[in-house]
């Protein structure tokens, strides 16, 4: 007798998580944080803001990202929860070292000022290399490429100064994690029926 039976899929796919909190959160962190700091930051500002708002908005909103981005890695299997885990900590050293890097080159050039455009900057470009590696592990294109995306708009708007660099990072940046989420909710939809093409289906002789 033939028989036709599918594989058991008891484990979270790589690539499966849904980031789609994440990126909101993220997104809006860049776009009231950093969009704070253009508006009050320069030689002429907008408008006049206390210094601990921008930071303070950009520091939420990342930090409530995180947690999402925390629990949407449970499910997975063990190997990709090592994944997970090993990316997590990837967060820790990676700034870490940036702080280590900032700090030491404003001491060093005797340039405090430095540090309020290599912060944002920086932290940008640390964001987007994280999400290159993640989104390789994952084989997740869409996260690949928005990393590609922050690392590149990050490092770019150090051209234009203070406060042009943080509007580079509000629009763009925001606008890359709006775009994400609305293609993060296509990808995922796309998924179920990638599984359930005839390359998982099993075939046995009883």
């Amino acid at each position: 007798m033939l028989t036709a039976t599918t594989d058991a899929v008891t484990a979270h796919p790589v690539g499966e998580v849904d980031n789609r909190a994440t990126y909101i959160s993220f997104g809006l962190a860049y776009v009231l944080g950093h969009g704070a700091a253009a508006i009050s930051k320069g030689g002429s500002p907008l408008l006049a803001l206390p210094g601990w708002l921008p930071m303070t908005l950009l520091g939420t909103g990342l930090a409530v990202g995180t947690v999402y981005a925390t629990r949407a890695q449970r499910g997975a299997s063990k190997s990709d929860a090592l994944s997970g885990k090993l990316l997590g900590a990837s967060w820790v050293s990676a700034f870490t070292a940036l702080f280590l890097a900032i700090t030491g080159l404003a001491y060093t050039l005797d340039m405090p000022g430095l540090q309020s455009m290599l912060w944002p900057t920086g932290s940008g470009l640390i964001v987007g290399l994280i999400y290159l590696s993640e989104g390789a592990v994952r084989r997740n294109l869409l996260h690949y490429g928005l990393g590609t995306w922050l690392a590149l708009i990050s490092t770019a708007a150090l051209f234009l100064g203070t406060p042009g660099l943080f509007w580079v990072l509000a629009i763009a940046g925001g606008g890359g994690y709006a775009v994400a989420t609305v293609l993060e909710r296509r990808r995922l939809t796309a998924r179920p029926k990638h599984a359930q093409s005839p390359s998982g289906m099993k075939r046995k002789e009883m």
